[in-house]
């Protein structure tokens, strides 16, 4: 059985209110039932973790090097930011698949450069919250490094 950890970044506690128009109107809590019905049906353990700290974040994908096979992120804003999340992700021997609701490549300036696609397996954008089932479905196809097997 695959596991894979879900981590949503900043502000996304707020989808459904916030900006629905580049968002859209589903809540996180939404998403996360999509994604367990998803896991359920694949036979994927899912586990799944919000924060708006920076630190709490690094700190999940740090204690998730002992337990996921793949790692699902959304960093939100610290995608363009946060290097001290970057680094986590690299400091693990955990494939990472970059998420984001809007397609940030056509968005501003500022969001189109992302610290965290360069130390991803892949990065899934622009399908609103399909974009997660879409990154969970490719969570279950990546191969997974020889010591996670």
């Amino acid at each position: 059985m695959r596991k894979v950890l879900v981590i949503h970044g900043p502000n996304l506690n707020l989808l459904g209110e916030r900006e629905p128009n580049i968002y859209g109107s589903t809540t996180l809590e939404e998403i996360n039932q999509s994604l367990q019905e998803q896991a359920s049906k694949t036979g994927v353990e899912l586990k799944v973790f919000q924060s708006n700290h920076e630190g709490e974040l690094v700190e999940a994908i740090q204690g998730a090097r002992h337990w996921a096979d793949v790692i699902v992120i959304n960093p939100a804003a610290y995608t363009h930011t946060s290097v001290a999340i970057r680094d986590a992700l690299s400091a693990i021997a955990v494939p990472a698949i970059e998420v984001h609701l809007s397609n940030i490549h056509a968005r501003e300036n500022f969001r189109q450069a992302s610290h965290i696609s360069p130390v991803s397996v892949g990065q899934v954008v622009g399908f609103g919250k399909n974009s997660y089932l879409l990154a969970l479905q490719a969570a279950t196809l990546i191969t997974l490094p020889e010591a996670k097997k």
